[in-house]
């Protein structure tokens, strides 16, 4: 018999939550064939089988905290099916057996009494008359189907009042307030769902927080006319795709020209700690995807140094296994920048919140066709995006921002600044 427990999660990473079990109890397996999915506040990974053989118990449900070194469950020969799962199905049985009886069954010929909370919805008609009459729809026998209130149960009920009243005059009452007819609120119990967060969407919750409450964040602005590189990119798209197997795109160069701005203006790349400013001398650039687990930023690496091609690579594959909950802890740590491209869903602005302890974010749109003044006074439709840059008033200034996005804007729109760094 082997036990499955919780893996080393990675630096400063203690616990994680059952996500979901990928096998049942009996089921075979093969070694190295996932069992179980676990979610950290940082990545979403999987517990492999270490040989070949049966699940013959999980010990630890889905929706569970468990810590590293925790048992998960255990692995038998392959074959024995082992007695826990028929044991554990026995004794639902006898849970079954022992259970008592339904409050809904009622002796034979016995009235049921209505109550307010098991009682089935009153129709609109038999509520405007428990609420004329100021009635108290629990003290009122139904006769209708499974109990259900009638109007002639209540006019009965009604009758059998004034049968029952002295006969002394007694002065006339003021109705209450109450007894006016009201539209009673809907039940909410079926027109909800209650969902825990999960870990990794409570520490994006968290880290927005704090970002908002330790930053001095602003956002300034631009907007790029995206023509030049679009007819670019049209022109060598089918050469580049031959030669390289990888599209050519436009994160790849928002990426270069950041890493070229970022050098002009160095306090963009650096980060606050207490009292001292870190510079960063390399270029990790984190890239935004959405996941349906949440938003994640897997970086590539010392993107200063490599290729459009090797660029669009890097990205392509953190994009996929980021949406695949296959990334490692290593691939989303250590970026000095990041870029978001909220365009991919259609948003025209936005401002984007940083990524700490990073100091700044690019925020990229969709582009559109929109009419521009041209240098020669003409009016032309051109493919404009804009773009924002959300940043660090500690450490960076509106000088240096504004200078920045301008980088970006003058690399974008004459590309061939990027091959000779002007």
């Amino acid at each position: 018999m082997t036990e499955i427990k919780v893996p080393q999660l990675g630096e400063s990473v203690t616990e994680a939550i059952i996500a979901k079990w990928l096998k049942s109890e009996g089921d075979q397996v093969a070694a190295d064939e996932p069992l179980v999915e676990l979610e950290t506040d940082k990545v979403t990974l999987e517990v492999n089988a270490p040989s070949d053989g049966t699940l013959i118990s999980i010990s630890a449900k889905e929706g569970a905290t468990v810590e590293v070194g925790a048992l998960l469950g255990e692995l038998g020969e392959a074959g024995n099916q082992n007695a826990k799962p028929a044991a554990k199905a026995a004794n639902n049985d006898k849970k079954k057996e022992s259970d008592p009886a339904p409050k809904e069954i009622l002796d034979a010929g016995h009235e049921k009494t209505i109550n307010v909370e098991e009682a089935p919805e009153l129709s609109p008609a038999v509520r405007k008359m428990v609420n004329d009459h100021n009635l108290n729809a629990a003290e009122i026998k139904g006769t209708g189907k499974n109990g259900r209130l009638t109007k002639e149960d209540v006019q009965n009920y009604l009758d059998n009042a004034k049968t029952d009243m002295p006969s002394t005059p007694q002065a006339p009452q003021a109705k209450p307030a109450s007894a006016a007819p009201s539209s009673a609120p809907r039940e909410t119990k079926d027109r909800e769902e209650r969902v825990k967060m999960t870990k990794l969407r409570q520490t994006i919750a968290s880290r927005l927080k704090e970002a908002q409450t330790e930053a001095a964040i602003l956002t300034t602005f631009n907007e790029i006319d995206m023509g030049n590189y679009i007819d670019m990119r049209n022109l060598y798209k089918d050469s580049f795709e031959k030669k390289h197997g990888v599209k050519l795109g436009f994160m790849s160069i928002f990426v270069k020209a950041a890493v070229q701005a970022l050098k002009e203006f160095p306090a963009v790349n650096a980060e606050i700690d207490g009292t001292d400013i870190i510079y960063k001398n390399y270029y990790d650039i984190g890239v935004a995807v959405s996941t349906p687990q949440g938003l994640v930023v897997p970086v590539v690496r010392d993107a200063d140094q490599k290729s459009f091609a090797d660029i669009e690579k890097d990205i392509g594959d953190l994009a996929v296994r980021a949406r695949d909950g296959k990334l490692s802890m290593s691939e989303m740590t250590g970026g000095t920048f990041t870029i978001t491209n909220g365009g991919v869903f259609g948003s025209m602005m936005s401002t984007p919140i940083l990524n700490r302890p990073q100091s700044a974010i690019l925020g990229m749109h969709k582009t559109m066709q929109r009419p521009v003044v041209m240098p020669d006074g003409s009016i032309q439709a051109r493919p404009m995006m804009y773009v924002a840059l959300s940043y660090d008033h500690r450490i960076v200034d509106g000088r240096e921002s504004v200078s920045f996005l301008v980088r970006i804007k003058e690399a974008l729109e004459d590309p061939q600044r990027l091959l000779i760094e002007a």
